[in-house]
């Protein structure tokens, strides 16, 4: 067996509805994607970022406010976890070929932070990247849900709806969302991908609860530490 300097890693994993839990290789994110009332003209390119694995919270945890920022913004989006990977995946083989199932996320930004490396010019991974940035719910088997293209998305603050929309207004939709990101990475069984957040984001405090779902799924539950 193969010693290392220190022990390793465990594995992250999100519990499954009826099945073994689900390890997490890698976790993708897709900026925007839903349509934006201030911007005009048609969409560009979909964005994608990253989060580091360790960056998952659990249904139910608490996010300890983090440091270094005044405006912690969470995000609902639908999350969907692949079983399968490959480059260049054509459209119309992702959603029964591919997809393990989906879940509830959350994409938590420290908006301030974001917005003040942008006006510089730099990168702001850690305004998405710090820890427990990545809350996500249990996942539910695609063969449980059936392929998820519209429902209700909305996340609630304290009880108070603070976004809200349908999947059906996404602009880029599961399939050519992962098509489209393989044509960039080769993706792998594991990888899961946050798909863009509705408008009218708003900031949380200390002590907030907020309950993030997307109709058929489990609803994830977070407060703010």
């Amino acid at each position: 067996m193969q010693k290392y300097a220190f022990p390793t890693a465990p594995v992250v994993s999100l519990p499954a509805m009826s099945s073994h839990p689900f390890p997490v290789r890698r976790i993708f994110c897709l900026g925007g994607n839903y349509p934006d009332p201030a911007v005009s003209g048609e969409p560009g390119t979909p964005f994608f970022f990253t989060k580091p694995v360790e960056a998952l919270l659990q249904n139910g945890g608490t996010l300890p406010y983090p440091p270094g920022t005044a405006e912690l913004r969470p995000e609902v989006e639908l999350v969907v976890a692949l079983s399968k990977g490959g480059m260049n995946i054509p459209a119309d083989k992702v959603e029964y070929d591919y997809v393990f199932g989906y879940a509830v996320g959350l994409d938590m930004t420290l908006y301030d932070m974001q917005r003040a490396a942008q006006a510089r010019g730099l990168p702001w991974d850690l305004a998405k990247g710090f820890d427990h940035s990545a809350p996500c719910s249990a996942i539910t088997p695609e063969f449980y849900s059936g392929a998820i293209s519209k429902g209700r998305i909305e996340l609630k603050v304290n009880g108070e709806i603070r976004q809200a929309a349908d999947l059906g207004d996404m602009i880029w939709k599961v399939p050519e969302i992962v098509s489209r990101l393989s044509a960039l990475v080769r993706l792998c069984p594991g990888d899961l991908i946050y798909t863009g957040t509705p408008v009218e984001v708003c900031a949380v405090n200390k002590g907030d609860v907020l309950e993030a779902t997307v109709a058929g799924l489990e609803p994830l539950t977070i407060t703010i530490g």
